[in-house]
């Protein structure tokens, strides 16, 4: 079994809810520095976000459903490097990965990549509505724009999250050259474990205090 620390260092303790409040996000802040993740994950209304001590700050950017023009997502991104953000998680536009038009895909991860400076870029390319062939292209072309992690879902699709089949096909094409973010619907400790057996390098969590309380160090 995968001890606590190790599985808290590779936590963005997540919360993406639309009903979230200030007081909500200030409280996740809390609760992240206790259980000692690495991230929080909040919308990017949400910040700037004071007091977050070592705590990484991710944000999303054309979220959930990744049909925004590429420029709206670059300063979309743009706008939350500027409110703090050190990384930044974006949707692609699902439905031009399903079409085939991958070259529209890498130009849309470009623009948030070059917008986003020296903040870290993880592509969600919501794996569960994608097969395997359009799952490996897609994580071929966050390659090739320039990102520094590719993930799995956004959480928010009827087709589910993420599986540890897809997160194995994520490593297998990006090798050790870009983190496997999974993301959607992990929620016990065996599927954390299945996620960093199958090749996570992070773990997107809304429940992290569960999860983090089944291990022991």
């Amino acid at each position: 079994m995968t001890s606590r620390a190790e599985v808290a260092v590779l936590i963005d303790h997540t919360l993406l809810k639309p009903e979230a409040t200030p007081a909500s996000v200030e409280a996740l802040v809390t609760e992240a520095k206790d259980l000692g993740v690495l991230a929080i994950c909040v919308s990017p209304s949400m910040l700037p976000i004071a007091d977050t001590a070592e705590l990484l700050i991710a944000t999303v950017v054309g979220f959930p459903s990744g049909q925004v023009k590429p420029e709206i997502k670059a300063a979309e991104a743009a706008q939350a490097v500027a409110d703090g953000a050190d990384e930044v998680d974006m949707v692609i536009n699902i439905g031009q990965a399903i079409a085939g038009d991958f070259d529209a895909v890498e130009a849309d991860i470009r623009g948030v990549v070059e917008a986003s400076g020296t903040a870290l870029v993880k592509v969600i390319i919501e794996s569960a509505a994608l097969n395997d062939e359009q799952i490996v292209e897609a994580c071929r072309r966050a390659e090739a724009a320039g990102a520094g992690f590719v993930k799995t879902s956004t959480g928010f699709h009827p087709a589910g999250g993420a599986s540890a089949h897809a997160v194995s096909l994520m490593r297998e094409t990006v090798g050790d050259r870009l983190g496997v973010k999974a993301s959607g619907g992990i929620r016990t400790v065996e599927a954390a474990e299945e996620m960093i057996a199958a090749g996570a390098s992070r773990l997107g969590l809304s429940g992290s205090a569960g999860i983090l309380g089944g291990l022991s160090d």
